[in-house]
């Protein structure tokens, strides 16, 4: 799996790169719970966990980050340290991915199934960590948030439910997206 290493290019067993992107992972981790709702792509971590160790790969991203990021989990729980790994999202929409469940498994807790309670546990577990990691809280030790993108389409949804269906005057028929009756004209 990894393809190079330093300038001697040596090349590391994938169980090596694993272990050492693992222990770059937790250090990243931990800059990043330094910032109030601070949130770092699956995508971000690869490359900042790549370059800091010198170990690349040309491996498709989900095949390796999730082994690595068990191992982050297992290594917090251990330490007693919040989950880490709740800080990391996906690009596309701001959501932790499946591996979470791995999060819950470890802490002893019973899985979620529904997705938005599970962005909820992953944002209790996220203040945590900015808690303990010391971000500079507001007043008051700060509020669980989801992340930035999962949140800006939670409220489109929102207002999209929110907007009252417009209503044909003449025949009170749900009117089209163009705002034209089609029974009336």
């Amino acid at each position: 799996m990894p393809t190079s290493v330093g300038s001697d290019n040596s090349v590391p067993t994938a169980e090596e790169a694993r272990e050492a992107w693992a222990r770059e992972a937790y250090a990243v981790l931990s800059d990043v719970a330094r910032g109030y709702h601070a949130v770092i792509t699956y995508k971000e971590l690869a490359e900042e966990i790549q370059e800091r160790t010198g170990i690349r790969t040309k491996a498709l991203l989900h095949n390796w980050i999730g082994s690595v990021l068990g191992r982050v989990v297992r290594e917090a729980h251990r330490r007693g340290d919040p989950q880490l790994t709740a800080l990391v999202v996906r690009t596309d929409d701001g959501m932790v991915g499946d591996g979470y469940k791995e999060v819950l498994q470890v802490a002893g807790e019973p899985p979620v199934e529904d997705a938005l309670e599970r962005e909820r546990h992953a944002a209790g577990a996220r203040l945590a960590c900015y808690r303990h990691f010391g971000a500079t809280l507001p007043a008051g030790g700060g509020v669980p948030a989801l992340s930035p993108r999962h949140q800006a389409a939670v409220d489109r949804r929102r207002r999209r439910a929110e907007k009252p269906a417009q209503v044909c005057a003449t025949c009170f028929v749900q009117l089209p997206a163009t705002g034209v009756c089609d029974a009336c004209g």
